[in-house]
């Protein structure tokens, strides 16, 4: 008998639901940093053995109180993660308050498909915590499973994936057996260049960008070696922050563009000639137009 189905991750910004779909996945699929907001777009994961495939679904931490059409789009993606879902994972941060009106708590309690309460960051938080937590959890709905793990460190990310194998339907093979993922390999470099930008810069610039990938042409070194030239712009929201993105004559993006094309070639497995250019697209997180040029709609 084959098993198949859609996994959705769903949770608070800086919950750890793109560490956890990573080790579950064994691969690293989203981007990860201590900043929260990091994950912007809906993003899957695809596990795949010979009896079983699971599509895991990595979403943006849900914003009760959005502040931007972007946010709103974010929120978006996380409301149609309730519509698809064969078994529904519900991070859970011990170390955050919760309340029995939240309204991702009200929505899991509607939630007709199995549910598994997972309790993150155990490599941060003492039992008593999660203890707490859980029972608080309990008298407000009714979990068909529940976990503690640490998505960091691996505790109990075995036991978590081997309850979603027992619980999955009996289903086809909904994807080719050698894909990972459905993004392609322009989404993923734009990222990780996204996420050295959240790495290196502090406040509000991480929050403001958004990048393009202009043109990704796979081409040769001199010696034969392959090589792929990326020019990427980095769209900022205001004039002021131009400047600091760029840094003392040119120091920061330098240090970006070195950081950047080290990940890249990581990940592409190549050399990576990286251009950039930044531009200034003003309330570009409130446009409609930009959204949708960007990737918000899909």
């Amino acid at each position: 008998m084959h098993k198949s189905g859609f996994v959705n991750i769903i949770g608070r910004p800086n919950a750890g639901k793109s560490t956890l779909m990573n080790a579950l996945v064994g691969e690293r699929m989203s981007i990860i940093t201590a900043k929260p907001q990091t994950t912007r777009h809906r993003i899957i994961g695809i596990l795949t053995e010979p009896d079983y495939q699971i599509v895991f679904s990595d979403t943006p931490g849900y914003i009760e109180e959005a502040g931007y059409k972007m946010q709103e789009k974010m929120n978006a993606y996380v409301n149609s993660a309730f519509e698809d879902s064969d078994v529904m994972l519900y991070l859970i941060d011990p170390q955050e308050q919760y309340a029995e009106d939240d309204l991702l708590v009200t929505k899991m309690r509607r939630l007709d498909t199995p549910l598994f309460l997972v309790f993150n960051k155990l490599d941060l938080v003492d039992d008593n915590q999660v203890n707490t937590l859980e029972r608080q959890f309990k008298k407000w709905m009714k979990p068909e499973r529940i976990f503690a793990i640490s998505a960091r460190d691996g505790t109990g990310v075995p036991e978590l994936l081997d309850a979603i194998k027992a619980t999955l339907p009996e289903g086809p093979v909904y994807y080719p057996e050698d894909q990972l993922t459905d993004r392609s390999e322009r989404f993923f470099v734009a990222e990780m260049l996204r996420e050295q930008i959240l790495e290196q810069y502090h406040q509000e610039i991480p929050y403001s960008v958004e990048i393009e990938i202009e043109t990704f042409e796979e081409t040769q070194t001199k010696d034969g070696a392959e090589l792929a030239r990326i020019s990427a712009v980095i769209y900022v929201s205001r004039k002021t922050q131009k400047p600091i993105l760029i840094g003392k004559g040119g120091a920061s993006i330098k240090k970006l563009g070195t950081n950047a094309r080290r990940r890249m070639e990581d990940f592409l497995q190549r050399k990576v000639f990286l251009e950039m250019h930044v531009k200034i697209r003003e309330e570009w997180r409130d446009d409609e137009v930009w959204l949708k040029r960007f990737g918000y709609d899909r």
